[in-house]
């Protein structure tokens, strides 16, 4: 559990961005200021003990259950703002990078898109919504005229119906307006990739998956979910040294890599980036490219050394995330911003965007 107090009476209209996680809750408040997006209050509240399990680990809980843990955090974080952005678990979501028929006419592009989505959506299409957009001409070269085109890239994203009614119940009963409901994805391109031109790897390592996204020219065009996160490290750790959970969660971020038990780790994480790797290389493969750089993010993401763990592995430039860079903050509470950064990556994203649908 994480807070921080709202230190500013607010001269602009506040936002939210509110991030239901499988293992915690996260906000940030945000407000604009001189065209500054400035930080006035954040909050985490871990769900496990809700769910009578330990902190870290993942849960599922019931709608209800989740509404009263939000009005919680709302309460102990001291929020103030009530509009919102909300996230959508990625494993709640079908993202998928399709070649279809070109169209100059944008509602004859729209009626091709929505016909041929049903071959790649799994499920019939009144159960889901249905979302999509252009990708960007990776190839093209600055200053030089497209070439005429009879495909096009087409990014299909698609949630289910019954996802979306559950968000819109928890935000509802914990008195919340919510404009938009986003994909955790997008969130966190916007808060902690800043390459725009060249691809990027974002590895998001959750509770219980870790989701690797390649980024090129601000667009994920690769998504991909591992079956290991942050929770199986936990238990990692504490069956190696035979340490209860909440002992070994704490002992993870405090000692992380550089800790007497960093062995049972180690082989947790050289599982989830060998398959990153195998990713990474895959891509690199099909369109010969480079991937520059790694972003480290999610809850796993603190884990210390880590960073320095991950160089080793992947032999390029890896970082860990930092999303409330983009914030305006005391400089005192730098040092904790830039610590739990990681953590709080989809919701400092969902905030950035609020502000910039009242800009």
């Amino acid at each position: 559990m994480s807070f921080f107090g709202n230190l500013f009476k607010s001269k602009e209209e506040s936002v939210l961005g509110v991030d239901i996680g499988s293992s915690s809750l996260k906000v940030v408040q945000l407000r604009r200021e001189h065209g500054q997006a400035v930080l006035e209050t954040y909050g985490e509240l871990a769900l496990g003990p809700y769910a009578k399990r330990e902190v870290g680990q993942a849960t599922n809980l019931s709608p209800e259950q989740l509404t009263e843990t939000l009005k919680d955090l709302l309460h102990e974080a001291k929020v103030t703002a009530v509009d919102c952005g909300v996230s959508i678990p990625f494993a709640r979501s079908l993202l998928t990078l399709v070649d279809l028929p070109y169209r100059n006419d944008p509602k004859e592009q729209k009626t091709v898109v929505e016909l041929e989505a049903r071959k790649y959506i799994p499920v019939p299409m009144s159960e889901v919504q249905l979302d999509w957009f252009i990708v960007p001409d990776r190839d093209a070269i600055p200053g030089v005229p497209p070439k005429q085109k009879s495909k096009v890239e087409v990014l299909l994203i698609a949630v289910h119906s019954n996802e979306l009614k559950l968000l819109q119940t928890v935000t509802a009963g914990a008195k919340l307006k919510t404009s938009f409901y986003e994909i955790e994805i997008f969130s966190t391109i916007r808060a902690v990739v800043d390459e725009p031109v060249k691809p990027v790897m974002v590895l998001d390592i959750g509770a219980g998956t870790t989701k690797t996204y390649i980024v090129e020219r601000g667009v994920a065009v690769l998504s991909h979910a591992i079956n290991a996160g942050s929770q199986d490290i936990t238990r990692a750790l504490a069956a190696s040294g035979d340490l209860s959970i909440p002992r070994a969660e704490a002992l993870k971020k405090e000692k992380g890599l550089s800790g007497k038990s960093s062995n049972s780790q180690e082989l947790v994480f050289s599982r989830i980036f060998s398959e990153a790797h195998r990713v990474l290389t895959q891509y690199e493969t099909a369109h010969n490219k480079t991937i520059t750089s790694i972003v480290l993010t999610g809850g796993g993401g603190i884990t210390k050394d880590l960073c320095t763990y991950a160089k080793k592995m992947f032999s390029i430039n890896v970082r860990v995330a930092d999303p409330f860079v983009k914030t305006e903050a005391p400089a005192f509470i730098r040092p904790v911003l830039q610590e739990i950064g990681p953590e709080f990556a989809v919701a400092v994203g969902l905030a950035l965007r609020k502000l910039e649908e009242k800009s």
